[in-house]
């Protein structure tokens, strides 16, 4: 099994689910049906497994599960993995950390809406409860905006994208775009919380907004400046202004996200923000010099501040990237260790919560090795080893990203995330775990043959 459980004792045999009837709560043997597997069992909802643990015993007996509600729900991943008929076995079960979360980039491929349904599906059957949905940057806009229409309407097209790598500077003039209703996004949103997971979304801000202030001028330090949605990946130079009016905006902006996403956290970006437009912008320096600053690079921290005050009246606390550590942060936040695995406990020792998903270890959409043919990568190597050594410490939990620069399609996103995040996964979940590779490494090829079960395109290891 992957993530390996706390304990497991096998016994010899099988259980027929027929022989043992379903007792329980309404909304496993939803669950269990949705997924097309056997509705049997005694499901007892108690306090004693922990947020979300369970124990399981499948003996000739029948089979028995103990937990809260999502130790219950992971119990159905369990028997999902075990498949059918069922092993006789008994296993105590809970997971190391809190957050065992995926990052998946919409925003600079708009993914198909059935593929994020499935990306879903897969996360929870390897125990992450996080989706941190990354919809806005430079290259689109994807989430529906009602009061200002033009954000997906304008923000969410780019008239062509680079093709090969970034330092090759080509372009395929093939025009990409779309956009997620805010009823699509809400069905996503309760079709996850049935499997156990939580979506976060992101509007990244203040930098990474070309996208936006190419659809509502007014929003940038030049409105008289022609801006296109971008075309190329890279950190661009182009931030939000600091006026009054842009931070109301926003404000607006969250109250329709907050509708749509009843998750504790959305995730207010602050990563890669270039100051060089801030520095020419006279209303910009006025306003640094207003607020105290001693240098202009610190209204991250303002924008941030102020926005995070919003959400906490919407009853949302505020998720950030690792820079805001750097920008005299508000109180609250939680952070996302990125730059390297030294940043999330940095966080902690500050006070703040932080989930640790450094490059050097969790950024999937890195190469995983060389071989002939293998796709383009922004960057390289993450070897599955790499994955699985990750040791993140002291932290609130930990997340695998998937930046979609050169992930055009669901194939290549599957391609990259497996079976590395089969690695994370395990991290996450595996309270006991020794970093014992080759034990992974040994329960992997019986694992995959699980994932072809569901047509998984994962890269099958070196």
């Amino acid at each position: 099994m992957i993530p390996a459980p706390t304990s497991i004792v096998t016994s010899p045999g099988a259980l027929d689910p027929s022989s043992s009837p379903f007792h329980g709560p309404q909304e496993i043997a939803d669950l269990l049906a949705e997924l097309g597997m056997p509705v049997f069992g005694r499901w007892s909802e108690v306090d004693d497994q922990g947020d979300e643990g369970y124990w399981l015993r499948a003996s000739q007996d029948g089979l028995e599960v103990r937990g809260r509600p999502a130790g219950l729900r992971w119990a159905v991943q369990t028997l999902r993995q075990l498949g059918v008929p069922t092993p006789l076995v008994e296993i105590h079960d809970a997971p190391r950390y809190a957050w065992r979360g995926s990052l998946l980039d919409v925003a600079r491929w708009c993914l198909p809406m059935d593929f994020l349904y499935r990306y879903v599906d897969l996360l929870a059957l390897h125990k992450l409860n996080r989706l941190h949905l990354h919809l806005t940057d430079d290259q689109g806009w994807r989430f529906e905006v009602k009061r200002y229409p033009r954000l997906h309407e304008v923000g969410g097209f780019r008239r062509r994208t680079m093709k090969g790598h970034y330092f090759d500077f080509q372009f395929d003039d093939v025009p990409h775009g779309g956009f997620y209703s805010q009823e699509q996004l809400k069905d996503l949103v309760a079709f996850a919380r049935r499997r156990g997971v939580e979506i976060m979304p992101e509007i990244d801000l203040p930098g990474h907004t070309q996208a936006a202030i190419a659809a509502y001028p007014r929003l940038g330090n030049d409105p008289d400046r022609p801006v296109e949605v971008s075309q190329q990946w890279g950190i661009h130079d182009i931030v939000l202004n600091t006026r009054d009016e842009t931070v109301e905006f926003f404000r607006h902006v969250l109250d329709e996200v907050v509708d749509v996403f009843p998750f504790e956290y959305v995730h207010l970006g602050g990563d890669e923000v270039r100051s060089a437009e801030w520095r020419r912008s006279p209303q910009a320096l006025a306003r640094a010099q207003s607020l105290g600053l001693s240098k202009v690079e610190d209204l991250l921290g303002w924008w941030i501040g102020r926005l995070a005050a919003h959400l906490e009246t919407r009853g949302r606390s505020t998720a950030v990237w690792d820079e805001l550590l750097d920008a005299d942060p508000p109180k609250g936040l939680l952070f996302f260790g990125w730059r390297n695995v030294t940043r999330a406990p940095a966080a902690r020792r500050a006070g703040f919560e932080a989930v640790s998903c450094p490059h050097e270890h969790a950024y999937f959409d890195w190469s995983e090795g060389f071989r002939e043919g293998e796709p383009v990568a922004i960057n390289g190597f993450v070897p599955l080893r790499k994955a699985y050594s990750f040791d993140p410490g002291d932290v609130t939990g930990v997340q695998g990203q998937l930046w979609a620069e050169y992930l055009p399609t669901p194939a290549l996103v599957e391609y990259r995330a497996f079976p590395r995040l089969c690695a994370l996964a395990e991290v996450g979940w595996s309270a006991a775990i020794s970093q014992d590779f080759a034990d992974f490494r040994s329960r992997l090829p019986e694992h995959l043959r699980l994932l072809d079960s569901f047509a998984v395109n994962y890269r099958r290891p070196d």
